[in-house]
């Protein structure tokens, strides 16, 4: 029988007003299903406690400020020039006047996306780049931009916003001064100093070693999925979120065996010899609050972090599952996408218990493999460079899953889900997250991964135009392509990787029958978020 979730806690608002049913941008805006977080239940939580929260959403609205002047540029500007109000919604949405899907500009006077976001000046080239000899110019941290001689130079992101980064630090020694928690003020301390130098790495084994309190605030520089010029700047984001103690506890009984499953994945030994710190741990959060990065565009659902690779080696990393925020694109995407295009027998594999548990493995895979290549070519991001962000999210997706059924194989937890639900919802989530688009590096895996599926015989159509499975074959393919991930990360094999994306990264037209499908059951390509105090 199929197994669907709890009522969550988010109210999804569909009522369109009479102006927005003339916008063309109506459609846009309602691929996002907007989705109530409403306002937590904080009952067990001390007075300071709640100030605590508050001041945590002070400092995650000024990332939020960051991020629009990292990403685009100046936001008010955009926004008085715009009269739509639909139009000017989908430019909140996306956090610039680009769609994210596919990097097409649609405010007029605008061109489309630069692969380089506001991290690189528009006319500079990869050659100028390779060819400046400046020690800076690689960090993560740095901005790059034209002096006024035309020269390139570096700019420290802690100088550049300096300002923000100000008023955060403010916030968080606020909240360390009235938290009841060691661990919180050490934490808080560690993340304001950390905003400003641009050194993370304390900060990080600090926030590892909070784990005895019931709030949690992610923030600061992390992704560098909107770099698609080189891959290599990070992203400024914010979560404010709670967590959810009892199923914590149930998750940390099987992240704590993290080495396992390093065994677990296929492959040669030397290509998943990383051995990540013994700190590592998962909780189970719900969110009350994104900024930044976070908030744009399609929505994250779990986070591993931190991503330094000496942090992951010294301590481990923290996989954080945004549990409210999973049920509502199961309840609201998910499961109905499956229900559309997956045929009876099929269908009746859908399962919300395995959508959470595939997720929770996704972010575990990314601890896992190898995170410096194996014959000297530097850090898997050097070697592979603007491929490496595509070529993690494939074989986090796929190891994920993979993992999960080795689960299967290893405890008892067939009462919450088969190995057959988890094959089948995540090729149902494989297809939501096809209109995703080619735009981004998570756009691009999943495309990636649906083609390799099909060319393994994995799925076919039946006269219904619904897709039936064949999950052993599935399985197999997985693990290939796990196996296949990690010999390129591990090689640094740069040709190759882009010679498989070439192969698998171009839409199809079942993709595209898919897409059309979707839009006429009027089933949401991601959400946004109204947020409740």
């Amino acid at each position: 029988m199929k197994k669907t979730l709890l009522p969550a806690a988010l109210a999804l608002l569909a009522a369109v007003s009479c102006n927005e049913t003339k916008s063309p941008f109506t459609r846009d805006v309602n691929n996002y299903a907007l989705v109530t977080i409403e306002a937590p239940d904080l009952s067990g939580i001390t007075d300071n406690g709640k100030e605590v929260l508050n001041l945590y959403r002070f400092a995650a609205d000024e990332v939020d400020a960051i991020y629009w002047e990292q990403y685009f540029g100046d936001k008010q500007a955009l926004l008085n020039g715009i009269t739509d109000p639909v139009q000017k919604t989908f430019a909140e949405i996306n956090y610039g006047p680009w769609d994210r899907t596919t990097g097409k500009s649609f405010v007029e006077g605008y061109a489309d996306a630069f692969p380089g976001a506001g991290f690189y000046p528009a006319d500079m080239t990869v050659e100028e780049f390779n060819a400046w000899n400046n020690p800076d110019k690689n960090s993560p941290y740095t901005l790059i931009r034209r002096a006024s001689d035309g020269s390139l130079e570096a700019v420290w992101y802690h100088d550049a916003y300096k300002a923000h980064i100000d008023k955060i630090g403010n916030y968080l020694k606020a909240a360390a001064d009235i938290t009841i928690k060691p661990s919180v003020a050490r934490y808080l301390l560690s993340k304001a100093e950390a905003l400003k130098t641009d050194n993370y790495y304390e900060s990080s084994l600090a926030w590892l070693d909070m784990d005895d309190s019931k709030m949690d605030l992610v923030i600061g520089p992390n992704e560098v999925t909107d770099d698609q010029l080189l891959g290599v700047k990070r992203s400024y984001e914010a979560y404010v979120l709670l967590k959810n103690e009892a199923h914590t506890s149930e998750l940390m009984q099987y992240v704590s065996r993290i080495g396992e499953f390093q065994e677990d994945l296929p492959g040669e030994a030397a290509y998943k010899a990383f051995q990540p710190g013994a700190g590592s741990n998962i909780f189970s959060c719900d969110a009350i609050y994104y900024a930044g990065k976070a908030n744009a565009g399609v929505k994250v659902i779990a986070l591993n972090l931190p991503f330094d690779a000496d942090v992951q080696r010294d301590r481990g990393t923290r996989t954080i599952l945004l549990e409210n925020i999973i049920k509502a694109k199961y309840n609201y995407i998910v499961g109905p996408t499956g229900d559309a295009l997956l045929d009876r027998d099929a269908a009746e594999h859908l399962s919300s218990d395995a959508f959470l548990w595939n997720i929770a493995f996704r972010e575990v895979a990314h601890g896992l493999g190898v995170k410096e290549t194996v014959n000297g070519k530097g850090s898997v991001e050097e070697a592979l460079g603007k491929l490496a962000p595509t070529i993690e999210e494939v074989k986090a997706n796929a190891a994920g899953v993979l993992l999960v059924c080795k689960l299967q194989n290893h405890y008892d937890i067939h009462h919450l889900f088969t190995k057959e639900d988890a094959l089948t919802t995540f090729f149902a989530s494989l297809l939501r997250s096809e209109r995703f688009g080619e735009g981004s590096p998570l756009g691009r895996a999943n495309i990636i991964i649906y083609n390799y599926l099909g060319q393994a015989g994995v799925f076919y159509r039946l006269e219904s135009n619904k897709y039936g499975l064949d999950l052993k074959k599935m399985e197999t393919a997985l693990s290939d392509l796990t196996a296949l991930m990690l010999k390129l990360q591990a090689t640094g094999d740069k040709v190759a990787a882009e010679e498989f994306e070439r192969s698998f990264a171009t839409r199809n037209a079942d993709y595209d029958a898919d897409r059309l499908q979707l839009g006429i059951e009027n089933i949401p390509a991601d959400i946004r978020f109204e947020f409740k105090r």
